[in-house]
C-alpha cells in the first residue's frame, strides 16, 4: 500500500496494542499528513504480574501510557472507551461506540486486530475488537438507519470506509514499508 490516506481510525483492544502490532504504520502515515484518531478499548488493568498493584491503580498507568505513546506517533486524538480489560463483548452498544467514531473521524482507513485467527493463541478482546470493528464498518456505520438516533441527535453523517486493515493476520495481503518510521514505533513502545 503506496498512498498515504488521508484519514485514520485505529481500534485498540489494550493500551500498547497500536504501538506492538501497526505504529510504524501509523507513525509513517501522521508524518506524511495523515490524520490519525486511536480508540481505546480497554482499559489496560489486568495485565500485569505485580501481585502489589491493584487493577484500577494499572489502568491509570496504563492509559498515561497510552496518551504519551499516541504522542509520541503523532496521533490527533485518543478516544478511551475504558471498557473493562479481558471483558470486551460483542454487544449493541459497544458497536454502537465504534460507529460512533467511524462517523466522527469519516476514516478512508480502519485498523484493526484479526478476529478470525486460527493457528495461534489471540487474546479474546482481540477478537471481539476486531469482530466488532469490522462490523461496525459494514453495514452499520455505513446505513443511517443502523444507530439511527447517531444521526438524528447527534448529527453523524453515515460513513463507508474504503479499506479495513487487520494486523495480526495469519494470511497477510499488504505490506506498508516502515523502515522509516521504526525509530518511532520503538520510541513509543518504551512509552509503555
Amino acid at each position: 500500500m503506496e498512498e498515504t490516506p488521508q484519514r485514520v481510525l485505529v481500534v485498540i483492544p489494550h493500551p500498547d496494542d497500536g504501538e506492538f502490532w501497526c505504529a510504524g504504520t501509523v507513525a509513517r502515515w501522521a508524518s506524511q499528513g495523515a490524520s490519525v484518531h486511536y480508540v481505546l478499548c480497554t482499559d489496560g488493568g489486568k495485565g500485569t504480574s505485580d501481585r502489589q498493584i491493584t487493577s484500577q491503580e494499572l489502568a491509570v498507568t496504563r492509559e498515561r501510557e497510552q496518551l504519551e505513546a499516541a504522542r509520541i506517533l503523532g496521533v490527533q486524538e485518543l478516544v478511551m472507551l475504558h471498557h473493562s480489560d479481558g471483558e470486551l463483548e460483542d454487544t449493541q452498544d459497544f458497536r454502537k461506540e465504534i460507529v460512533r467514531q467511524i462517523r466522527r473521524v469519516q476514516p478512508d482507513v480502519v485498523l484493526c486486530p484479526e478476529p478470525y485467527r486460527k493457528n495461534s493463541p489471540w487474546h479474546r478482546d482481540h477478537r471481539i475488537a476486531g469482530q466488532v470493528t469490522l462490523d461496525a464498518v459494514f453495514p452499520w456505520a455505513r446505513d443511517h438507519l443502523h444507530f439511527l438516533e447517531l444521526w438524528e441527535q447527534e448529527g453523524l453523517e453515515p460513513h463507508k470506509t474504503g479499506t479495513v486493515l487487520f494486523w495480526g493476520t495469519e494470511l497477510p495481503d499488504t505490506h506498508i514499508d516502515v523502515g522509516e518510521s521504526i525509530g518511532v514505533k520503538v520510541q513509543a513502545l518504551l512509552a509503555h
